[in-house]
């Protein structure tokens, strides 16, 4: 329902123009009307209808549709007077640079005001730009109209359909100039990503951090015993360390001695790589991984392996970022 601020009309010092504005728009509607009304009465079909069904109407009505020009001018006069009025009163309150500037920015006014065919259909437009002009001083609230929400719904949905086509169009040409190996790849690299290398650096060290505590320091103790499991098993199988077994006396012992040493040192050392990982400590380790990806400009170029790496994560990226522009938010949207 059409929503009416009161308040906001009472207040405002241009309630003359927006009482022309709502007789202006009372007009216009009446003429649309008329004018698809005797359009359809041109119609042999609709006349021998009415005259077979309602035959007074259709005589009263006949006359007028013999005189229709004139009556279709009585408004275009009141339009064009109104057109005028408008044209003053923007002059003298120079609200453009040049005088001759509001018929050419209202130039729908004027052709729509033409008694020609399909010209007078042009007068919709003066009804939108009237509604659109109480609507932007908030003299009227078109929003929660059903009529608004259909028309604002499809268009939205047509906008993001286009915009999404268009997107992608240029995502995917992009790919193309990154495998084709252009200049694009270079400056990515070299103006994008090389500067911010310390970003980066800091930025994975931390993710590489947070997902070493996250998923090893909890689960430390089973992992432990895992490592030691495995290396108990693995080196039961070794057939150099069963031969122990033939030494008399200490064979055993030293055996069994030899695979708790090495378990030992085999979960140290993961624990200690872990614990590191999970710290500060890992920062100089990503930083030089970083800077192996990313070389400076001038220092050694980056080798085939390196560059074929960083085109492909550009790519994923990529993919990535199309993969979310193919997401269809208006269906979602859908009653």
């Amino acid at each position: 329902m059409l929503h009416i601020n009161r308040e906001k009309l009472k207040s405002s010092h241009q309630l003359i123009w927006f009482v022309i504005d709502f007789l202006m728009l009372g007009l216009l509607i009446l003429n649309l009307s008329f004018i698809v009304w005797d359009s359809m009465y041109g119609f042999i079909a609709v006349q021998r209808l009415l005259e077979a069904h309602l035959p007074a109407l259709q005589a009263a009505y006949h006359p007028i549709h013999e005189r229709f020009i004139f009556y279709d001018l009585l408004f275009v006069a009141v339009f064009l007077t109104e057109f005028f009025v408008r044209w003053g009163y923007a002059i003298r309150a120079k609200v453009y640079d040049r005088w001759y500037f509001y018929p050419f920015i209202h130039w729908y006014d004027l052709i729509g005001c033409i008694p020609v065919g399909s010209l007078r259909f042009l007068r919709i437009l003066r009804v939108i730009s009237i509604v659109y002009r109480l609507h932007q001083y908030q003299i009227i609230d078109i929003t929660n109209t059903r009529l608004y929400r259909f028309l604002n719904f499809y268009y939205e949905a047509f906008m993001e359909e286009l915009s999404d086509r268009i997107v992608l169009k240029v995502l995917t040409g992009i790919q193309d100039e990154v495998r084709r190996g252009s200049p694009l790849f270079d400056r990515i690299r070299h103006e994008i990503l090389s500067p911010r290398r310390d970003m980066l650096a800091d930025w994975i060290s931390e993710r590489v951090a947070q997902a070493a505590r996250e998923g090893y320091v909890p689960h430390r103790g089973a992992l432990r015993r895992y490592l030691e499991s495995r290396v108990d098993q693995a080196m039961k199988q070794n057939s150099e360390l069963a031969r122990l077994n033939y030494l008399p006396v200490v064979g055993p012992s030293i055996q069994e001695a030899l695979e708790n040493a090495v378990g030992d040192i085999v979960a140290q050392v993961i624990h200690q790589v872990l614990e590191d990982l999970a710290s500060n400590a890992n920062h100089g380790f990503i930083e030089d991984i970083v800077h192996v990806f990313l070389p400076e400009r001038d220092g050694r170029p980056a080798g085939e392996a390196q560059n074929q790496a960083l085109i492909e994560l550009i790519l994923e990226i990529i993919d990535a970022i199309k993969g979310q522009v193919r997401v269809k938010h208006w269906r979602a949207e859908l009653p």
